[in-house]
């Protein structure tokens, strides 16, 4: 007999998908998967959703027998997603939210799955899922966590217990986020700036000498590049984290600026060969701009 648990995945994109084949190759049978998407038989998630992916009606269809839920959706669709289940949950079947919103989604999220019958654990994935895939460094968070550790652990999850409290391992992304993302939008702005303007390799050699990056020139098309490819996300993504800061009783103002420029960056984007150096891409960039 399996000791393995059966899976379904709300969210079936690039994350859901990555997950879903990880499980599968830790022995773990699928009970279904359902994204919003389905509705699109030409959409990536449904034509990912092939054997042995059972692509479910709806959530709730999806996540019938399944002991292990994992939702992976857009940061703006993640309490939709938690109140979606209602109806197909287990009676204690773990509710992993790999979501990135703000501790006051999260707790929402978690008031929702707890009064399905089903345990909430949040996870906080502290850095890009597809180089490292189930291995990605995870924060988790609530009173579930540990007990979802306990079985979690054997098939792959890189995680650890954060805090019984839910809404504190978010709070760390979030936070961090701020800066990664924000260094992506400073950097495009400077950049572009510095190329129109003909001054490009005097500032890189300037931050060189300020900031300690051995190679500000490939740091640079490295983090253009992650904004122009997943730039829609990481606006989602900022506007919880802006969220997150109102939340604090801080003002967001850096955060909704910093949205504002991902939004910008997918656009431009479009079309872009990513594989081209620092140069390339910033003159791709500028011909799309007003002269």
């Amino acid at each position: 007999m399996k000791n393995t648990p059966r899976f379904a995945v709300i969210g079936f994109g690039e994350v859901g998908q990555i997950l879903a084949q990880d499980l599968v190759a830790a022995d773990c049978e699928v009970a279904g998967v359902f994204d919003l998407k389905f509705g699109d038989p030409a959409s990536v998630p449904s034509l990912a959703a092939t054997a042995p992916y059972r692509a479910a009606s709806s959530a709730p269809d999806a996540v019938r027998g399944a002991q292990l839920i994992v939702s992976s959706v857009t940061a703006e669709q993640g309490l939709q997603a938690a109140r979606s289940v209602a109806g197909g949950v287990e009676p204690g079947a773990f509710f992993l939210d790999v979501n990135s919103v703000s501790p006051g989604v999260k707790r929402q999220s978690a008031e929702a799955v707890a009064a399905a019958g089903g345990r909430y654990v949040e996870a906080a994935v502290m850095t890009a899922v597809p180089p490292h895939r189930i291995k990605s460094p995870m924060l988790l968070g609530g009173p579930n966590a540990a007990a979802f550790l306990e079985m979690a652990g054997p098939l792959g999850f890189n995680a650890r217990v954060y805090s019984e409290e839910i809404g504190k391992a978010s709070a760390v992304k979030m936070c961090r986020s701020v800066m990664i993302k924000g260094m992506e939008a400073l950097i495009t702005e400077s950049c572009l700036t510095a190329r129109r303007l003909g001054v490009e390799q005097d500032v890189l050699a300037s931050l060189g000498e300020t900031l300690p990056v051995p190679d500000w020139e490939a740091f640079a098309r490295y983090m253009i590049s992650r904004s122009l490819q997943h730039g829609r996300r990481r606006a989602e993504e900022m506007r919880e984290v802006a969220r997150t800061v109102s939340e604090a009783h801080v003002e967001p103002l850096m955060s909704a600026s910093i949205a504002q420029r991902q939004d910008i960056a997918a656009e431009l984007g479009k079309g872009v060969d990513l594989k081209q150096d620092l140069g390339g891409i910033l003159d791709a960039l500028l011909a799309k701009l007003p002269q």
